[in-house]
């Protein structure tokens, strides 16, 4: 008989958490999903505000939102952690998390943010930059910008679907840089 792995921690852990966060916004009627699991416009002076500036990306409107985003997280999620590593990823997420939280809270102070999907765009804009060679631009990432980007801009003006499309070419833009950055401190 087969055991299973715990094949990619950092990005089980998050799907697990982010799963258990769901299910306590069903228990507790939403209460913990507003409380700790979603970023909006508080008071400073408010200790959970700065919770909410990174737990937002575990949190998710209703079980359609969280598996949109659980799929592509673990589909795409591993095989980033097995090439830059677990800590390395988990420092990626946790920044994405921050710099969409605090854009989030200084710049729509009317509405919410929740969710991973920035986190999954982050994954999927890292992933375009596999196989770089140093001083070389992947046509990939070429091709996954213009499209990717084109249609969240396209998105932001001519749909309204309650979307933060804002946050995924955010999402984006941070796996990029940090795709960017992780291959510049590898040649180090």
């Amino acid at each position: 008989m087969k055991k299973l792995q715990y094949n990619s921690p950092v990005i089980l852990s998050f799907f697990l958490i982010s799963l258990v966060s769901l299910l306590l916004g069903f228990i507790t009627n939403g209460w913990t999903t507003s409380a700790l699991f979603s970023v909006y416009r508080a008071s400073l002076k408010e200790p959970l505000t700065y919770i909410r500036f990174f737990g937002h990306v575990l949190g998710h409107a209703d079980l359609n939102h969280f598996l949109s985003n659980a799929l592509l997280l673990l589909v795409v999620g591993p095989p980033m952690e097995e090439k830059y590593g677990s800590k390395e990823l988990l420092i990626g997420i946790v920044l994405t998390a921050a710099i969409s939280g605090l854009l989030q809270f200084a710049i729509f102070p009317g509405t919410i943010l929740l969710g991973a999907s920035g986190i999954v765009f982050m994954l999927i804009m890292l992933s375009s930059l596999s196989g770089m060679e140093s001083g070389k631009i992947p046509l990939t990432l070429i091709f996954v910008s213009v499209l990717y980007m084109g249609k969240e801009i396209y998105s932001m003006f001519f749909v309204n679907d309650n979307v933060a499309n804002f946050m995924h070419i955010i999402g984006g833009t941070c796996g990029t840089v940090f795709g960017f950055w992780m291959k510049k401190r590898k040649k180090k």
